[in-house]
């Protein structure tokens, strides 16, 4: 299926957009699966991590296709450097690479030995001075921009660290691991401040003595006042991944939980994608039974709309004028959606 975007640009200041309205818009096709996604800061370009070790870039306008090789094993996260232009990228053999994001002919600037094993996740901050990452070897580490210097490390979870995002106005940082401890960190001290217990989205199966769940994405909205964390809660089978999807909301001031959002009618699987749209919404994305784009609002536990993903989704990613989300896909696919 193809499609004709409407052009860049911000919505009206009196748009609205309307989840029932949402459509496909585009795909974008690859042949090997996508783990994740982002728009680049301008709203021209789409990005992937694929498994085959490579990102694919693909201009909206003429879909022309890019791809980005260096990388040894699959390519986890993607995060941006707006001010420079540059593309960070993460993968599992521990590196994080840098590259220019808009070059007709891609190449690695840089690359950082940045954990032992897998990189699960990389965060920019809102001043765009560091970036965080996380990983396997149980650590979240921040690093300089200006020289990607490792300015600090922070130690404490005791398990596999799922994921990281900066707090929007503060200067903290929160993790979440495997078992779905969320710990706030000081970036000025270092030191641990509170953990949050999203515990929720995780077990252990003793039939198979395995442990299953974590934090799979992880969003504040625009203020910070919500935090939301996307995982699987209800897991009966570790083995086969049998679920259901959850994003568990947390007020930030206070750290109690205030909601756990869950896709009605019941949808199996995990929420591998988690989103707040200006507008008021949490928008989500998962697989398992099939993929799957869902939407709520914040104080309601069900969600108000569903729209079916023709195959597994591994993340989520709203573009800067707000009213389109794309979605990587295991069978390739990168789908971008019209919010209006």
């Amino acid at each position: 299926m193809g499609g004709i975007l409407s052009r860049n640009g911000p919505p009206s200041p009196d748009g609205q957009i309307a989840p029932t309205r949402t459509r496909m818009a585009l795909e974008l096709r690859h042949n090997s699966p996508l783990l994740c996604c982002r728009f680049d800061p301008s709203g021209r370009f789409v990005f992937a991590g694929a498994q085959d070790n490579t990102i694919q870039r693909w201009d909206l306008t003429s879909q022309a296709k890019v791809a980005f090789a260096g990388h040894r094993s699959w390519v986890r996260a993607l995060a941006f450097h707006a001010a420079s232009g540059k593309l960070l990228s993460t993968d599992y053999n521990g590196k994080v690479m840098v590259w220019t994001c808009e070059s007709a002919t891609p190449q690695v600037e840089r690359v950082l030995d940045a954990h032992d094993g897998w990189v699960r996740a990389i965060a920019m901050s809102p001043d765009q001075r560091q970036f965080a990452t996380c990983g396997n070897d149980n650590l979240v580490k921040l690093w300089n921009v200006a020289d990607f210097s490792l300015a600090r490390e922070f130690a404490g979870h005791a398990h596999h660290v799922y994921n990281v995002a900066f707090h929007p106005s503060e200067r903290s940082i929160v993790s979440g691991d495997l078992r779905g401890n969320i710990k706030q960190w000081d970036l000025q001290t270092g030191r641990e401040t509170r953990t949050l217990d999203a515990s929720v989205i995780f077990r252990f199966d003793p039939t198979f003595r395995a442990d299953h769940g974590g934090i799979r994405s992880m969003a504040f909205n625009a203020d910070g006042a919500l935090l939301a964390c996307a995982g699987i809660t209800n897991v009966s089978n570790a083995f086969a991944g049998i679920g259901n999807p959850a994003i568990v909301l947390f007020n930030w001031q206070t750290g109690q939980r205030t909601q756990v959002l869950r896709v009605n009618p019941a949808f199996q699987g995990t929420a591998w994608g988690v989103v707040f749209h200006p507008h008021g919404y949490v928008v989500g994305t998962g697989a398992g039974g099939g993929g799957g784009l869902w939407f709520w609002r914040p104080t309601e536990q069900n969600s108000i709309h569903n729209v079916a993903v023709p195959n597994n989704a591994r993340d989520l990613a709203i573009h800067p004028n707000n009213r389109r989300l794309a979605v990587p896909c295991f069978d390739g696919v990168v789908r971008i959606y019209e919010l209006s």
